[in-house]
């Protein structure tokens, strides 16, 4: 009974092809991927700054963040192994950093610790937890940022949004690892605000810190950005 107890659960845990979900009720619809909407969340839409087309999604719970993005995939063959050993070469090529592959929620995922200055001057750490999950014709990646990363009992609720997540592909061809097409949900407010110095190098580990380079898909500066309150 528990082995079967296990097997339900694994089978329900997403993200989700849209055929096994068809659904939007109770889902945020952002074109190529549907949020479930959580309790007290806020959604940013990351944009591209030469191109102005949103090319990730960003949950904040808390004090952590979850960062989204949808690609396309082979058919035959998913895209997690090679982008997650990409990784492990590009994150820990930095100097002092650490890259370590574990057993997640999602399946084999990667924590780095990258060496920052905090806030004060003194040093600390940018901590961020890599997740993928491969679906038909579709690849799904997740960033943790904040406590989320580094905290077990801190990741729930980001997990939970990461595992809702629909996948809406479509049936055209595009070649892998083009970014999935997001648009911004109906009643979304766009928000300009002022960037921090150091863009992408925030360091603070217990807040949701910034973009870091992935093997073979970037994750985007933050630019202006489109905001969604739950």
């Amino acid at each position: 009974a528990a082995a079967a107890g296990d097997a339900a659960r694994e089978a329900e845990r997403g993200p989700h092809d849209v055929t096994a979900r068809p659904s939007a009720t109770g889902y945020i619809d952002l074109g190529a991927l549907r949020v479930r909407a959580v309790q007290g969340m806020k959604l940013r839409l990351d944009l591209e700054d030469a191109t102005r087309r949103i090319v990730a999604v960003t949950v904040t719970v808390g004090g952590s963040a979850l960062q989204i993005q949808a690609f396309s995939a082979p058919r035959a063959a998913g895209l997690w192994d090679d982008l997650r050993a990409e990784l492990m070469d590009a994150l820990g090529s930095s100097p002092g950093a650490h890259v370590q592959e574990q057993a997640g929620a999602f399946g084999p995922e990667l924590l780095t610790r990258i060496p920052a200055e905090m806030p004060d001057g003194s040093p600390g750490w940018n901590v961020a937890r890599f997740v993928g999950v491969d679906g038909p014709r579709w690849f799904v990646r997740g960033v943790f940022h904040g406590e989320a990363a580094f905290r077990p009992d801190a990741a729930g609720p980001l997990e939970q949004v990461f595992s809702d997540l629909v996948v809406v592909r479509g049936e055209g061809p595009l070649p892998p690892r083009e970014l999935l097409p997001l648009h911004a949900p109906a009643n979304a407010q766009p928000v300009q605000r002022r960037r921090r110095p150091a863009e992408g190098t925030e360091t603070a580990p217990t807040a949701p810190s910034g973009e870091q380079p992935a093997g073979g898909a970037p994750l985007p500066e933050r630019g202006p950005e489109i905001t969604e309150t739950r």
